[in-house]
């Protein structure tokens, strides 16, 4: 995980199960918005750059597709 802290201590600031967070990190599941923001708290990090980020993606990813 980033900024060099466990599964386990993500999940415990979190207040999610290591299940949850390992299925997370393992693109096995996809989170809730609530989990996400959990998430983001737990790792001290804005989340708002990324949603930025991946909405850029699907917009780059449309952009191809169209072509």
């Amino acid at each position: 995980m980033a900024k060099g802290l466990s599964m386990y201590v993500v999940a415990k600031r979190a207040r999610l199960s290591h299940s949850m967070v390992n299925r997370v990190e393992n693109e096995l599941r996809s989170p809730t918005l609530d989990t996400l923001l959990r998430i983001a708290v737990a790792m001290e990090i804005d989340l708002w750059p990324l949603i930025k980020q991946a909405e850029q993606s699907l917009k780059t990813v449309a952009d191809n597709s169209a072509k």
